[in-house]
């Protein structure tokens, strides 16, 4: 039996552009794993590796209308803002590099022998190697920086893991484009290309998350998806770490007062928030908690006439545009449900931003309503409209994990002390792995102190796929008790001849 062919799409038409590719069978799968295994010792020279990264950037810049053409053509979502995911991608790139060669992402502890101690301490060394192979999954949102040069990659390359990335069959172009690049990157370093390779298909990325040879997964993408992988990962013999960014409603609460003091402004950000990028951000706010009133009624008044402002837009794929045109319709028809802006196909390829409201007191009924809850893959957000704040608590109590929750607080609010938003600040923080205050949680910056993760199913662990800490998921601490100082790793001996950062007990 023939593969299957790999086509690039164009999603503004919904025809296919060129054949990209075949899907990976068994045996080609194998053999990529098998390749990758077998470079990964050429990745354990930190110099090397950050040279790596380094060239990787390089070269993605260079070909920088290159890559961005493609990734255009097969998602629409603009040379614009192409462009700046493609800044974001080098950038990151070139951080990982910076990290691996500082090197306290080692975690180098050295505890000094002392037999004066009840019970005696034994000299030990201790510091973090890589895991090996690593699976990564391709997300469709960011055909850049969550796909095939992404944040997984550029990690697990940094810890010194070889990578086999399943590429989303939106961008396939795209994924081959820049794999040749980063394969070529390698080369340049003196590396074997194969530290990195790409395969496509359905099957193949089910035969990756099993392969033996295999020892993580990181996923960007729906929470039906990567549970399913998340599952495959625990089942195998040997289960495997399973990095899964999943899904998240990132709800909003607006306080009375912050209503008060800027509403229209309040109305306006969150429109832009909600429609950014098609609203096809991970982080898109989808439940915004508003006060009942008149003030409430003028933010709404300003995302209405916002949202009726923005244009019609592409989604990614046809079945990404069918899923929200039919998740919009099932959550407009549930009872006591409004759409003061109807969300919903403005064309043949295209769709309209809109947003739905709802009572905070129907919403805590539970039953059909629940669907509120659950994310809406495209430019629509749900209205809650709250009497008081123990209703608004009541309705937080009842969401989700979230990567993200944001307040929104009047300026006498954001004063501090124990109060109403000291409460809520306590609240969603059990709820989300980041909290915004008086901002929009689309646009995750890349910088050390990022967290992107959340509570189950943001998120499958308590990782972060965004910022330097991402380069703790690719590796494992390994304790060294007593053992002469020849045979320690370098990063290990007495001299530190690597000259890395390390923390020491005892004289």
């Amino acid at each position: 039996m023939a593969a299957a062919p790999v086509w690039s799409v164009d999603p503004r038409t919904g025809k296919q552009r060129e054949q990209v590719a075949v899907e990976a069978t068994s045996q080609e799968v194998d053999a990529a794993v098998r390749a990758a295994h077998a470079a990964r010792g050429a990745l354990a020279d930190r110099a090397v590796r950050a040279a790596f990264l380094r060239a990787a950037a390089d070269l993605l810049d260079g070909a920088a209308a290159r890559v961005v053409e493609a990734a255009d053509a097969e998602t629409a979502l603009g040379p614009g803002r192409l462009t700046g995911e493609l800044a974001r991608t080098t950038g990151q790139l070139r951080a990982f590099a910076d990290i691996v060669d500082e090197g306290s992402y080692l975690d180098v502890r050295i505890d000094r022998a002392d037999p004066s101690l009840s019970p005696p301490r034994p000299e030990l060394r201790r510091y973090k190697v890589p895991l090996g192979v690593v699976a990564v999954y391709a997300a469709s949102n960011f055909p850049l920086a969550f796909s095939v040069p992404g944040g997984d990659t550029a990690s697990a390359l940094a810890a010194g893991c070889p990578v086999v990335v399943k590429a989303h069959p939106d961008h396939p172009a795209t994924s081959e484009l820049c794999a040749s690049l980063l394969r070529r990157a390698a080369v340049t370093a003196g590396l074997p290309a194969d530290v990195v390779a790409v395969v496509h298909g359905f099957d193949a990325g089910l035969e990756l998350i099993r392969h033996p040879l295999v020892t993580a997964a990181g996923f960007t993408g729906s929470i039906r998806g990567g549970r399913a992988l998340f599952d495959a990962a625990a089942a195998r013999p040997v289960p495997i770490p399973f990095h899964g960014e999943l899904g998240s409603l990132n709800p909003v609460v607006v306080t009375p007062a912050a209503a008060a003091e800027r509403a229209e402004e309040i109305g306006t950000g969150l429109a832009g928030s909600v429609t950014l990028g098609v609203g096809q951000f991970c982080v898109k706010p989808g439940l915004v908690l508003v006060p009942e009133g008149a003030d409430g009624d003028r933010l709404t008044g300003a995302l209405a006439k916002a949202l009726g402002e923005t244009g019609p837009g592409v989604l990614l794929d046809h079945r990404m545009r069918e899923n929200f045109v039919t998740g919009v319709r099932e959550r407009a028809a549930l009872p006591g449900v409004t759409a003061p802006v109807t969300p919903g196909p403005a064309g043949e390829h295209t769709v309209g931003a809109g947003y739905l409201s709802v009572p905070a007191a129907l919403l805590l009924e539970g039953g059909a309503h629940e669907l509120l809850t659950e994310e809406c893959f495209g430019p629509v957000t749900v209205v809650v409209r709250y009497a008081d704040q123990e209703e608004a608590g009541a309705v937080l109590r009842g969401l989700p994990g979230n990567l993200s929750a944001t307040l929104q607080l009047s300026s006498a609010e954001t004063d501090g002390g124990p109060g109403p938003a000291a409460e809520l600040l306590a609240q969603v923080t059990a709820l989300a792995g980041r909290i915004v205050v008086n901002g929009w949680p689309t646009g995750v910056a890349v910088a050390p102190a990022q967290h992107h993760g959340g509570p189950y199913p943001a998120a499958t662990s308590h990782s972060t796929s965004v910022g330097g800490t991402a380069i703790e998921r690719w590796l494992r601490p390994v304790a060294y008790q007593s053992v002469p100082d020849p045979l320690l790793p370098p990063e290990l001996r007495e001299a530190n001849p690597l000259g890395l950062p390390r923390r020491v007990t005892g004289g």
